[in-house]
């Protein structure tokens, strides 16, 4: 697309536009001044985004796009930036991380329409850059499952990654998220980010443990980041006590056969299959 001009009309498209996670300081001219010009907004909350709107001056016509928003939804969207210029934001951040629009970016670039981005903030990137853990390699994997079983297996997944780990949480699941982090994949070192950007901006860091400890003692409020440090170089994890293996057995047992259970605590702490599924025989038998 050719270089912006003021009051000169966006050409029809997508615009995706990063928008502020906490400071409106951080919206870039780039991105205030397609919100000027763009023909619509498609937004998460058009109550969150108008607000926004009048921080830049813009009248813009706002349409709901969300992860529950109907199929018609995105093909009106799509209809739309053929003609139009269309600008995508999320409540806060960088549209498509963590938040819904993968779908109408491919389609819209499966048509032909054209795509392009004004980045900036986004809560991921900002807590690695300020954590101090490793950010040669790293690997974003959004907010864990609710479920703990489910919770736990994601987490056992991701133990053997060569990087460090970013995950979003929120404030009512972080005790119960840091203990099976801990758990899983051992009291590696880990940062809690939260309001960042905001004036009471706050990253702890520390061992898992600690961290468990510390805000189990003082629950945080609103959204957070997580972040643990990298498996040990050797690529040695540490074994789970039995009795927290027996634990994840037995919640599994609750709503699963022997087998299914045993796959997914195998799975959940990195443990020879044939070995969780003869536990859980074993508990399931109550021969434990």
């Amino acid at each position: 697309m050719p270089d912006e001009a003021v009051d000169v009309p966006l050409a029809p498209g997508l615009y995706i536009v990063a928008t502020p996670i906490g400071n409106l300081a951080d919206l870039s001219l780039r991105a205030a001044d397609w919100l000027r010009r763009a023909d619509l907004v498609a937004c998460e909350d058009t109550r969150v985004t108008r607000t926004l709107l009048r921080h830049v001056g813009s009248d813009r016509p706002l349409w709901s796009f969300h992860d529950h928003s109907p199929s018609s939804r995105h093909e009106r969207l799509l209809d739309a930036m053929a003609r139009r210029s269309v600008a995508l934001v999320s409540d806060a951040g960088t549209p498509l991380i963590s938040d819904p629009g993968y779908g109408l970016v491919r389609e819209a670039r499966r048509r032909g329409i054209p795509v392009t981005t004004a980045p900036g903030p986004c809560a991921a990137i900002a807590a690695l850059s300020i954590a101090g853990l490793p950010t040669d390699r790293f690997f974003f994997a959004g907010f864990l499952p609710a479920r703990p079983t489910a919770r736990d297996a994601a987490i056992g997944d991701l133990a053997r990654i060569p990087g460090t780990l970013i995950l979003h949480e929120t404030a009512p699941r972080l005790t119960a998220t840091l203990e099976a982090l801990a758990r899983i994949l051992g009291d590696r070192e880990a940062a809690v980010a939260r309001e960042l950007t905001k004036r009471h901006e706050e990253v702890v860091t520390g061992p898992l443990s600690t961290l468990v400890r510390r805000f189990a003692a003082h629950p945080p409020k609103g959204e957070l980041v997580v972040l643990v440090a990298p498996p040990p170089r050797d690529g040695a994890l540490l074994r789970p006590a039995p009795e927290e293996v027996d634990r994840a057995l037995r919640q599994a047992l609750s709503t699963l056969p022997p087998g299914k259970a045993a796959a997914r605590v195998a799975q959940a702490f990195g443990l020879p299959r044939e070995e969780a599924f003869a536990r859980a025989l074993a508990l399931a038998q109550g021969d434990a």
